[in-house]
Parts: structure tokens; sequence; C-alpha cells
């Protein structure tokens, strides 16, 4: 499905920080157990950093280990897209906004109930709003 917010690279360069460009843009990936999100849990909505759109809550994030913030299921069906991910001789399935078609982090299914999937997601990808 075609991202609905579409900008220049310009546009996104001159918006978004160095690191949040590498990750949004450039499929990048923050060194695992650095982001700010790892190891917050306060109530609230994680939105895409890239166009503000609503991806996960807090009452899906849980604490996997796996040094990136993990979350058992998205906001809703329609929050992200996905598509196989074949980069660096491995087979993944990489996550992305549906509304902007950044790059968010990679989806397992080693997650917790009551999915048993673990969206881990890069910080730099996203923004807390408090409820």
């Amino acid at each position: 499905m075609a991202p609905r917010v579409t900008k220049s690279e310009a546009e996104w360069k001159a918006e978004l920080t160095p690191e949040q460009y590498h990750v949004l843009r450039e499929k990048g990936t923050e060194r695992a157990f650095t982001g700010e999100y790892d190891h917050t849990f306060e109530a609230g909505i994680y939105r895409c950093a890239g166009c503000g759109a609503e991806l996960f809550t807090s009452e899906a994030k849980y604490d996997s280990g796996c040094g990136w913030p993990a979350f058992y299921a998205p906001a809703s069906a329609e929050a992200i897209d996905e598509e196989v991910d074949t980069s660096y001789g491995m087979v993944r399935t990489e996550v992305m906004c549906a509304e902007c078609g950044g790059h968010l982090g990679h989806v397992f299914p080693d997650g917790p109930h009551p999915t048993g999937i673990r969206y881990c997601i890069n910080s730099a990808a996203l923004e807390h709003e408090d409820r």
C-alpha cells in the first residue's frame, strides 16, 4: 500500500533529526539498549516520529529484553504495513508506518500472549504522547 504522507528527501531531512532520518528514511537501526523508549512504560500513545500517526499504545508495550521497545500489537491493523526484508543475509518482516512509509523496525513470532508477536521498534522512529 502506498504511503499517504509524501515528502521530498530534502523535506524529511529538514524535519527529522539525523538519527530519525537514518532510521525512518534509510531503514537504519539504532544500537541495542540505547533508545529513549527501551525502558519507558508510562501510559500513553507511541506515534510515528515522521508523521505523527498513532502506531502503538503503552498497554501493548512490554520488556522483551531485546534492547528496543517491544509491543505485542499495533494500535490498529491499519497503523502499520509489513514487507519481507532480506537484508544482511536474513529473512525478516519489516514494519513500516502506513501513513508515511517510515521504517519502524521488525516483527517476530516470539512475543507474549495474547498475540505471540513481538514488534521490535526503534525508539528514533517513535514519539511518546502521555495520556
